[in-house]
């Protein structure tokens, strides 16, 4: 091939590859799952599986536990974790609705971490996290693309790495969203005051599950609004995600302009439940620990046990690596 061609065409695939990893998650996101889907698994619903029962304590140590197992132990733990969180879904309320929803979200952030961190981590990491090993070369970036922080080489172990590292961390968020959709804040804030956690730290928790679902209710809005007024009129549906994409960002400024004047109803609405007049407060509805409770932090205990024998027997480190 002629050079000029070839370098033509070595920094047009460059850039089309950095695009990929940035927008690719993205369009997934806003295409399959949606402003809805979103504010379908970051709110509460009622519902009646065991998991809506548990206690607050239950499901917040849940998500501890499988951080931390996650976290020390070898990459594919955490793939487990994953899969046994996407089948914990199917038991909510609209549980298969909610099953795909997750398992989108799971592919776009194991696509987008493993893309991202493919692409940026040293040699040196590489070379610790595989032992003494041969790169194998995908791609060469062009010289200038180390100015973004990018390697020269993009390698399969590099590739193979993000997606190891990623497999780390898609766990923590799944069962983070359990804990969101299953539970109410006043729920949060009588088991967690029985615990004497500071009552700032419980209301900050609180007020931020309340209000993620509110900044996606807020956003939909908005966009509905701009579609309304003709956005995307008459786009096929392939190019619909990428003007819902650009109503998410015009729909920033009124989002931030609604939470700010929801912080005074807040406020408010603290005031008028005598938010910290007494130092103890008073519960109509007594939350207590069940026997599901209590066989759930058994099964936490164990796990815990398993992943630190695990990692002393060398099926961990605080680099991932490839296990056997």
């Amino acid at each position: 091939m002629d050079p000029l061609l070839y370098n033509i065409y070595d920094n047009v695939m460059s850039w089309f590859f950095y695009f990929f990893g940035i927008t690719f998650p993205i369009y997934a996101l806003i295409g399959v799952i949606g402003i809805k889907g979103f504010l379908t698994i970051t709110r509460y619903e009622k519902g009646d599986s065991f998991l809506y029962r548990l206690n607050p304590v239950t499901k917040i140590a849940m998500g501890l536990v499988v951080m931390t197992i996650a976290a020390i132990t070898i990459w594919w733990v955490g793939a487990i974790l994953t899969v046994i969180g996407l089948g914990i879904y199917l038991t909510l309320k609209d549980g298969k609705r909610k099953f795909f929803l997750g398992l989108f979200l799971t592919i776009s952030s194991i696509i987008g971490s493993a893309w991202g961190i493919a692409t940026y981590t040293p040699y040196s990491i590489l070379h610790y996290a595989f032992g003494n090993f041969n790169p194998v070369v995908v791609w060469v970036w062009p010289s200038y693309f180390s100015v973004m922080g990018y390697q020269h080489f993009l390698t399969l172990q590099g590739m193979e790495y993000g997606f190891q590292v990623a497999m780390r961390t898609t766990p923590i968020f799944l069962y983070s969203l359990i804990l969101v959709m299953t539970t109410t804040p006043s729920q949060i804030v009588r088991a967690l005051t029985k615990i004497k956690l500071p009552i700032e730290v419980i209301f900050s928790m609180v007020v931020a599950m309340r209000s993620l679902p509110r900044i996606f209710e807020a956003i939909d809005t908005s966009v509905k609004m701009q579609f309304l007024k003709g956005r995307g009129y008459g786009a096929s549906k392939w190019k619909m995600p990428i003007y819902m994409l650009v109503g998410v960002f015009y729909a920033i400024v009124p989002t931030l302009i609604y939470l700010l004047r929801g912080a005074k109803y807040t406020q408010m609405s603290a005031d008028t439940r005598a938010f910290r007049a007494y130092k103890d407060r008073s519960y109509l509805y007594d939350i207590k620990f069940s026997r599901e409770d209590y066989i759930m932090l058994a099964l936490f205990a164990i796990g815990i046990v398993l992943a630190i024998v695990a990692t002393t027997m060398g099926y961990g480190r605080a680099v991932p690596y490839v296990g056997y």
